[in-house]
């Protein structure tokens, strides 16, 4: 089985830095990553925050569980009893180098039972959102519906 993300509406590769860091401070050449589960420092295919789009393919398991189905894999975070994927925003300087300042947690927990057994059978979880908050800037906190549209797809065999 397999995670799509699907993201549009992507804020821009500048944003401003919070109260307090600053004055007139901002984050420029912004990137967003899946953060691998338990290794910040891995991101899966880092997308610059102009991008029309940005979309992530995801391994992972489905196995029965008392709550219902539950979803395993590498990129899936586990913490106090939730289960998230985490894209983090990250500024990316001259040399490459990642450093984040904000991350959105995509609560898998937020899935409907129904589209997650579907999409257990089918092969395909896909999430679908916008990465623009209210105010302009990258999309970060907790992630549910209807802030993120999640469906079952047959996936297709590469």
């Amino acid at each position: 089985m397999h995670i799509r993300i699907d993201a549009d509406d992507l804020p821009g590769r500048t944003c401003p830095a919070p109260e307090g860091r600053g004055t007139g401070a901002a984050y420029d050449n912004i990137h967003l990553a899946v953060q691998r589960r338990d290794r910040p420092a891995e991101l899966l295919d880092p997308q610059p925050g102009d991008g029309a789009s940005a979309t992530w393919t995801l391994p992972c398991a489905a196995a029965p569980s008392p709550e219902g189905l539950e979803l395993t894999g590498p990129y899936v975070q586990y913490r106090l009893g939730h289960r998230f994927i985490y894209l983090s925003w990250g500024t990316v300087d001259e040399a490459g180098v990642f450093s984040m300042f904000r991350r959105a947690k995509l609560m898998l927990d937020a899935v409907p039972a129904d589209v997650l057994t579907a999409a257990a059978h089918e092969g395909l979880l896909v999430g679908r959102l916008g990465l623009t908050d209210s105010h302009g800037n990258p999309r970060c906190a907790r992630v549910v519906p209807p802030d993120i549209t999640w469906t079952a797809e047959a996936e297709i065999a590469a």
